[in-house]
């Protein structure tokens, strides 16, 4: 499974094993660089089963102007690919990507290259987590949809 941070100025890609036990950071693609292709490729390269894709809803899980944007390339990443696409909530993500990289000696300007890759990498095990208790992982998009 792939998952992915997108951010204003780069985007997250983290990736887990088959068994579906470690969830590790695979890199940061500059946001006006191709994501979209660069994304699909990635999913065809690693024979990604599935593309999580961190959802950007308020604090009080409205969807805002981030989140549409995001369930705008959502749906268009679900016509490109032949894997589920999910939405799935990502409050606070990026500030326990920094949290975690402090914990572990990274200072906030040394970690802002990677923070992305952090953040989908926690995005990515908060899916795994809800797996393995058989709960549900977030929101479907099919390639029918407009948008979300």
């Amino acid at each position: 499974m792939l998952a992915i941070d997108l951010g204003s100025a780069r985007v997250g890609v983290a990736a887990c094993d088959q068994e579906r036990i470690l969830a590790y950071p695979l890199e940061v693609i500059p946001a006006d660089s191709g994501v979209e292709e660069r994304i699909v490729e990635l999913v065809g390269n690693l024979g990604a089963v599935g593309l999580i894709i961190g959802y950007p809803l308020t604090l009080d899980g409205q969807v805002g102007i981030a989140a549409s944007k995001v369930a705008d390339i959502a749906a268009r990443l679900a016509a490109k690919v032949a894997i589920p696409v999910w939405l799935v909530d990502e409050r606070l993500s990026t500030a326990q990507a920094h949290k975690r990289l402090r914990a572990a000696g990274r200072n906030a300007k040394k970690a802002r290259p990677i923070v992305d890759s952090a953040a989908a990498v926690g995005i990515l095990e908060s899916v795994l987590a809800a797996l393995e208790r058989g709960q549900t992982i977030g929101q479907a998009v099919t390639k029918e949809d407009p948008g979300v």
